[in-house]
Formats: C-alpha cells, sequence, structure tokens
C-alpha cells in the first residue's frame, strides 16, 4: 500500500471522482487545498460557509456531481445552515469540516462547541473521522450515499479546528468507484405488473395529468417524459424545481403548479380525475398544501424512494423505481391513443392556458415606470440563449419566474432554491462554475441580494461570468399583506419600517466597487439592448432594474377561490 498523507489522498479522491471546484472558507485542509493546485481543482474562497454551501449546492444541481464544501470548526454551524437547501432540494454534496482535538475537549479549548448534531437533520449521512486509516473509506462512503437513492448531503467531521488530523502520512491508498461520482448511481425499475397496471389506469382515465417533480431533472429523464404524454394525449404540469422539462410552449404544457404557481396549471390539476406524480414526493408547495388535487382524486406515484409513495397521497399504483427507467417502461408498454379520444381534454388544458396568457399580457407588455417585475421576465424570456441557465432566488423571484418566465428551448434550464432567501446569488454562481461556457443569470430581488452582497467580490476575483437582475423595488414587498393584516386599522407610515430600504441605497455602485460591470434600468425598453450586451461581457454584471414596491406576484389559485388572478 502507497504511503502518503490525508491530505493528498482527499485531493487525489475529488480528482478521481470528477470534482472541479471546491467552495470553502479558511482555515481548513490548508495542505490538501494546496494539494489540488496541482491537480487542476479550483479552489473558491468564499466570503461566508453559508454562502460556499450554496455554491456548492448550485454546482451539485446544475451537473448531478456532488458539490464540495468546507469549513473549519468555529464556521461549521454556518456550513450546516448552508446544507438545508440541498437537503430540502435532494441536492448530492459533501460538506468537510473541523473538529475538537481530542487533547482539547472538555477544556475550554478556543472556538469549540459539539456541533456534530447540528448536522443530523440536514444530511443523509453525519460521520467523524477518528482513525486515519478509515480516511479513504469515509470519503468512498461519502460519494456512495450523496448519490445513491434519493440524492442529498453528506458531512465528515475530521478532527482538529483545521481538519489538521489528516495531515500525518499513511498507509493510503485513493479508493474511487466512478458509479458514484453523479447522480443517479443506480438506476432501478419497478416489478412490469406494476408498469402495466399503471399503464391501463393511464390509458382508462378521462383526464389524465402528469405531474413532474424534481426527480426528472436528476434521472435526465425529460425525452421519455414528453414521449409518454404525447404518446397518451396527457398533459403536463411540473413542480417549480421541474419548470423547463417539458417547454412551456409545448401544447401539453400548463406551467408551474402549487403556491408558486401559474393559475392555469392549478386549474388544470385541480379538473384532473388522474395525477400522475414522476418523481416527485407530493409535498405541501407543490400541492398548495394538499388541496390540489383534492383528496380523493386517483393518483399514481413514481418515486426512486419506495418509503414517499403513498405518503401524501394513497397511490392507486405505487411505481418504486428511476424516473427514466419507468418512464421507458410505460413508454413501451403503453398503446398509442387516438387524439380524437384526448381531444376534449387537451382542448380544455389550451383553453385554460390561453385564458391565462390574456390576463397576464397586460402586465408582460407594460412599459410602466417604475417597472413591473412581469416585464421584466418578459425580457428575459425573450434575451436568454437556447442554452442559457436561469437560476431564481426564493419568495418573490421564484414566485415571479416560475409563471412569468417561459423556457422555450430544448437546451435551456431553470434551477430554483429550495427555501432560503439569498441562495440565488452564491446558487447561480456555483451552476457558472459548473458550466462556464453557458450564460448563466441569476434573476434575485435587493432583498435576496443583500444576504451575501460581498459574494459580488468573489465572482469578479474568480472570474465567475454570470449576469446578475435584480427586480429592486427596496423592500421585501412580499410581506405587504402579513404587514396589513397585522396594522389592521392602525397602519401608519411606521407600518412600512417592517418591509421597506432604503430608496437611495446604489447597489450599480457597490457592484462596481466589488469589480463587476454594473447597470441601473429605470424604463423597461433598456432591457432589451442591455441584456444581450451583457451576456456577451467577459465579466460578472449586475443589472439593476428599479421595479414597482407595490408589485405583488398573483398568489396560488385554489378550488372555490374568487379572487382575481393570473
Amino acid at each position: 500500500m502507497p504511503r502518503m498523507t490525508g491530505s493528498r489522498l482527499f485531493a487525489e479522491m475529488l480528482k478521481g471522482y470528477g470534482v472541479t471546484h471546491v467552495f470553502f472558507v479558511p482555515t481548513i485542509l490548508m495542505d490538501s487545498l494546496a494539494e489540488m493546485d496541482g491537480l487542476g481543482i479550483r479552489r473558491i474562497l468564499a466570503h461566508s460557509e453559508k454562502a460556499a454551501a450554496y455554491m456548492a449546492d448550485g454546482y451539485a444541481r446544475a451537473t448531478g456531481r456532488p458539490g464540495v464544501c468546507m469549513a473549519q470548526q468555529i464556521g461549521a454551524s454556518n456550513l450546516a445552515s448552508g446544507l438545508r437547501d440541498g437537503y430540502m432540494g435532494c441536492t448530492p454534496m459533501i460538506a468537510i469540516s473541523g473538529g475538537p482535538a481530542p487533547a482539547g475537549r472538555y477544556r475550554h479549548a478556543y472556538q469549540e462547541v459539539e456541533d456534530i448534531t447540528q448536522f443530523d437533520s440536514v444530511t443523509k449521512l453525519n460521520m467523524q473521522l477518528e482513525d486515519m486509516a478509515r480516511f479513504p473509506d469515509l470519503v468512498r462512503q461519502m460519494f456512495r450515499v450523496a448519490t445513491s437513492g434519493v440524492p442529498g448531503p453528506v458531512h465528515l467531521r475530521l478532527s482538529g479546528p483545521y481538519g489538521q488530523s489528516v495531515e500525518g502520512e499513511g498507509d493510503l491508498q485513493p479508493l474511487v468507484e466512478p458509479q458514484f461520482s453523479r447522480v443517479p448511481a443506480f438506476r432501478p425499475g419497478p416489478e412490469m405488473e406494476r408498469v402495466r397496471q399503471a399503464a391501463a389506469l393511464l390509458a382508462k382515465a378521462l383526464r389524465p395529468l402528469i405531474v413532474a417533480g424534481g426527480g426528472v431533472v436528476a434521472s435526465r429523464a425529460q425525452a421519455e417524459l414528453v414521449e409518454l404524454a404525447e404518446k397518451l394525449g396527457i398533459p403536463v404540469a411540473t413542480s417549480l424545481t421541474a419548470k423547463g422539462v417539458i417547454l412551456d410552449s409545448h401544447p401539453l404544457s400548463v406551467g408551474v403548479v402549487g403556491s408558486y404557481s401559474r393559475e392555469c396549471a392549478n386549474r388544470a390539476v385541480s379538473e384532473a380525475d388522474l395525477v400522475f406524480f414522476v418523481g416527485s414526493h407530493a409535498g405541501g408547495q407543490l400541492t398548495a398544501d394538499w388541496k390540489i388535487p383534492a383528496p380523493g382524486t386517483t393518483v399514481i406515484q413514481l418515486d426512486i424512494d419506495g418509503a414517499q409513495l403513498g405518503r401524501n397521497y394513497p397511490n392507486a399504483v405505487a411505481l418504486a423505481g428511476d424516473a427514466r427507467v419507468t418512464l421507458r417502461q410505460l413508454c413501451d408498454a403503453a398503446q398509442r391513443k387516438d387524439p380524437a379520444a384526448t381531444k376534449a381534454w387537451t382542448d380544455r388544458m389550451q383553453q385554460l392556458v390561453g385564458e391565462w396568457r390574456a390576463k397576464a399580457e397586460p402586465m408582460l407588455a407594460s412599459d410602466a415606470v417604475p417597472m413591473r417585475p412581469e416585464r421584466i421576465c418578459r425580457e428575459l424570456t425573450q434575451a436568454l440563449p437556447a442554452d442559457g441557465v436561469v437560476v431564481s432566488d426564493t419568495g418573490h423571484a421564484g414566485m415571479w419566474t416560475g409563471q412569468m418566465l417561459d423556457i422555450t428551448s430544448p437546451g435551456q434550464r431553470y434551477i430554483r432554491c429550495e427555501g432560503s432567501l439569498g441562495w440565488g446569488l452564491p446558487g447561480a454562481m456555483g451552476v457558472k462554475c459548473a458550466l462556464p461556457d453557458r450564460p448563466v443569470v441569476c434573476f434575485t430581488g435587493d432583498g435576496g441580494l443583500y444576504y451575501h452582497l460581498p459574494e459580488l467580490e468573489t465572482a469578479a476575483r474568480h472570474g465567475i461570468n454570470l449576469v446578475v437582475v435584480i427586480n429592486n423595488n427596496s423592500s421585501l414587498n412580499q410581506e405587504i399583506p402579513l404587514v396589513n393584516s397585522a396594522y389592521k386599522e392602525k397602519r401608519d407610515e411606521r407600518s412600512g419600517e417592517l418591509w421597506r430600504f432604503q430608496k437611495n441605497a446604489d447597489l450599480v455602485k457597490v457592484a462596481e466597487a466589488l469589480g463587476c460591470k454594473a447597470f441601473r434600468v429605470e424604463k423597461p425598453g433598456q432591457l432589451k439592448d442591455l441584456l444581450p450586451r451583457a451576456l456577451a461581457m467577459d465579466k460578472p454584471v449586475v443589472i439593476d432594474c428599479i421595479s414597482d414596491d407595490q408589485a405583488l406576484a398573483p398568489t396560488a389559485w385554489l378550488p372555490g377561490d374568487a379572487a382575481h388572478r393570473y
């Protein structure tokens, strides 16, 4: 067995697994970071551990390869909080942190807090290295767990605040299993009898509808999904995570369903007599807190994790398997439906989509100043190259882009924040690191940007040349209805303290001072020329779009809801 340091072993194993970037805040595994220099692995020094985790999350979502993030002992809590989105989004991630050295335990060692349990709820596997001889095995296990079944983050704590316990030399053999270098590591399939049952139910239903989730993206099953939909004439709604798996222009596409949704999608799913959840847990956001579809609707569910099947809706047929494998089996088992037999249902879906588009068009085309966010999304739709990627923050950013942005080319992608406001900028930087030759646009608000504003300097320093579009309303205006409800008739000027920022903050000057190109846009017509120019610049670019602070994204349509929405 060869003699080498643990630092060298870790660097060689990352290289063997195809890792191209590591995101970190020092001081952690400095010897290993130095070893990576000669192996072509880029070391991205971030300004916070949480941002480093978000970058690794974005990197992993873009490639399907585990994103690697690291922090010293005192930064471990920040790193753990950054894994929350990756855990919710089923993202393969490798997190490394320093930990207490045995000689200093229980003696008030500097910066020591017992933090290992903080990782329990945000990882699939949380481990400690106590014997360096186990280092190759545990690193291998991290990749195996992160990419197998439902992907997710894993964590390994090393002894020593900086992980220095692995700097020594030992009899160490790098162990690399290429199968676990990306998701899915395995592609299991369901029993054929269940596939035949599902195909029969889909064929029999008068108003079937597919709801595609993030598992379709992870499995790279977009082509099989669309083939099945076209073969059986089944309309398709998507989760926000799966936006883009079917083009918004496709005649069977009804849009994003759930809480951050188009009205037409929620209406479509609520009218279905059978809903087929593909690669989705049927969670609260996707179903508007389990109101769409209504309880009692016939449901087929496909998931790689059998424990999720029937968790939220009883399944008429449960399919445990990889999305691509299972959809391929369904495509082969199903008999093509006569388009005449599905025409009434598909015509109804196109009617709902057409009505929604007609309602939304005035805002999408609005020349109002301050700008409407819908118009910003329209300009982004039209400017996005055929291979472009839009990365969206959460909250209003996710609502605006989920509803108003169209994915019009098979080469385009949409990647969303899974829940933590502020993820957008560092997440998009990770996406750009993973896809350096593709245009990447981050869509966020000023409220989201402020969380990790210093990472603009990171982007400039490392040449992470993305475009950041800010829907700048000088506020967190999504909170207006909650503030108004809290104040009731007592509302006065001071109620604005709960949601407004200062209006004279100059984000263009800040971005330029941090090394980026930056532009302030006050009229929507300026975006038509500016967006293509920004995408062609060889620098990170910030476009500060001044928008209406009273523009609230339409909330989800629910059955029995008479409120005006579009």
